[in-house]
């Protein structure tokens, strides 16, 4: 089975329902879709392309590029728009022969690369697939059996935030393994809605549209985040259920400043991509209050989400007060079906439950496979995803963060994670990322980088002391710097080596909070 039989399904089964689009018209319905992409994966075909090269926003051209490529048997790698034009162009070099898709605004920037099978806008592609083929039947030359599930469906670079990006291989089958898991097929009503707001680049951004096409929503998008024009669009398009990071979040949060959601249609909200502050996530649960909240916790290289924290989860944790089980609000949840958690020491070695390790993870959905570079699965099918993590004794399994940020102090190795969850909390701090610095006594000292919410004032005397009440002294951070934001990438992932480098450059011309 391939991704491209997602949709040959779906039409077959709600062929007149909007798959794209808004309520109040000009949508197109699965059967248009359908259309669209057939004649799509046509002009692919006759373009002679090896790759095809999407490189644009949020809108209703993905979902139809993303299955036209599929149907030629054609890999498509949604590009990272936001990269300078230096950068996509290495990227699309690295493509080969690619069809590239791009909006006409990074039309100048990836012109003339050599060896690409073409260029064409968004627009005009996608202005080309609404010209009807000329056969009666629109799928009758695009057999979706033709299309080998092994081969490759999906290529995706990774951020690149600690080094260099690697082309992650997503099979058909890995895909296909993650939806059938995940997903019933035709499960959502006619009058569901998503709003799709995380960019095509981001293995979320895939997923949702897979999930979303395969259980018979109407996919709604937003091309660009902005937290009012998404509180309306969730009101007016009656959207049921919505995606965000945590930056996100954040920022509708901050906008409802403790008022409830105008949301009465809004029955899912999936976060994912980065750590939730647990002050911000108790604030959403309030604002929505009659919500179902789903932490997704997965990588790239798994195919999307590996382990949920379903609606249920959330509410028996907010509202409860066993400290063990209001503490699974800070936890990825419990692996979906299919899918295999191991905890291992750094020798490679399981270890028990509660025991800090770094989080190993097994099945169909898993790649672990990178162009040029190979697969970096064990002889068992386990794949390192080199994040913290320990593993609670109901299955719940806690993230701790990735494995190169962990903080050596004195011989003992310290976590972030663990100090920003606690700093998170905090009433005055609207933000606050952790991380290690060379030091000449201890190897490594712990610096906290905080920001402050508006018309609140904090000491670094306060905050250390916060901390030290709360967890051992070990952990109470050495400095504390103040600072006006933190970097994150445009999926919310958190730079922390930015924040480093921002609090070395400081440290040039002032000192460093004491």
């Amino acid at each position: 089975m391939t991704i491209a039989m997602l949709l040959d399904m779906a039409r077959g089964a709600y062929g007149e329902r909007i798959a794209l689009g808004s309520r109040s018209g000009g949508g197109l319905s699965y059967e248009e879709l359908g259309a669209r992409v057939a004649a799509g994966a046509a002009a692919i075909k006759a373009s002679g392309a090896e790759r095809v090269a999407f490189i644009g926003v949020n809108g209703p051209a993905f979902p139809v590029v993303l299955f036209a490529a599929a149907s030629a048997g054609v890999p498509i790698a949604p590009l990272n728009y936001r990269l300078s034009a230096e950068q996509l162009r290495g990227q699309i070099a690295q493509l080969g022969a690619a069809l590239v898709i791009a909006d006409e605004v990074y039309r100048g920037a990836v012109e003339g690369v050599d060896g690409v099978a073409g260029l064409v806008t968004t627009e005009e592609w996608f202005a080309a697939t609404a010209t009807p083929l000329p056969d009666a039947d629109p799928f009758a030359d695009l057999d979706p059996l033709d299309v080998d599930p092994d081969a490759t469906g999906v290529l995706l670079f990774t951020s690149g935030t600690t080094s260099a990006p690697k082309r992650v291989i997503l099979r058909h089958s890995n895909l296909i393994s993650y939806v059938l898991q995940t997903v019933e097929f035709a499960s959502a009503e006619e009058d569901d809605a998503i709003l799709v707001s995380v960019p095509p680049y981001h293995i979320a951004g895939v997923g949702t549209v897979l999930t979303n096409i395969y259980s018979g929503r109407r996919l709604c998008y937003l091309p660009n985040f902005d937290a009012r024009v998404w509180l309306d669009t969730v009101r007016v398009e009656r959207i049921s259920n919505v995606m965000l990071v945590p930056t996100m979040l954040v920022r509708i949060v901050e906008l409802l400043d403790g008022k409830p959601a105008e949301a009465p249609h809004l029955r899912s909200l999936a976060y994912g991509g980065a750590r939730m502050p647990g002050q911000v996530l108790e604030s959403a649960l309030a604002a929505f209050p009659d919500t179902g909240f789903v932490n997704a916790y997965g990588l790239t290289e798994t195919s999307s989400t590996i382990a949920v924290l379903g609606p249920d989860d959330h509410r028996e944790a907010f509202s409860s007060d066993d400290p063990a089980v209001r503490a699974r609000l800070g936890s990825a949840g419990r692996p979906v079906p299919g899918v295999e958690f191991q905890i291992r020491d750094e020798a490679g070695n399981p270890v028990g439950v509660g025991e800090p390790g770094l989080l190993w993870v097994r099945g169909e959905q898993v790649s672990g496979e990178y162009e040029g570079l190979g697969s970096v699965l064990d002889e068992e099918g386990w794949f390192p995803t080199k994040d913290g993590a320990y593993l609670d004794a109901d299955g719940y399994v806690f993230i701790t963060g990735r494995s190169d940020d962990t903080i050596i102090r004195g011989g003992e190795n310290i976590a972030p994670a663990e100090i920003e969850d606690v700093l998170g909390r905090h009433p005055k701090l609207r933000d606050v990322a952790v991380f290690g610095a060379p030091d000449d006594t201890w190897g490594q000292k712990i610096i906290a980088a905080v920001v402050v919410l508006p018309d609140e004032t904090a000491t670094a005397d306060e905050l250390r002391d916060y901390v030290r009440a709360r967890l051992r002294g070990s952990r109470t951070p050495d400095e504390v710097v103040f600072v006006e934001e933190l970097p994150y990438t445009p999926t919310g992932k958190l730079l922390r080596n930015q924040v480093a480098q921002l609090v070395a450059d400081r440290a040039e011309d002032e000192p460093v909070g004491s």
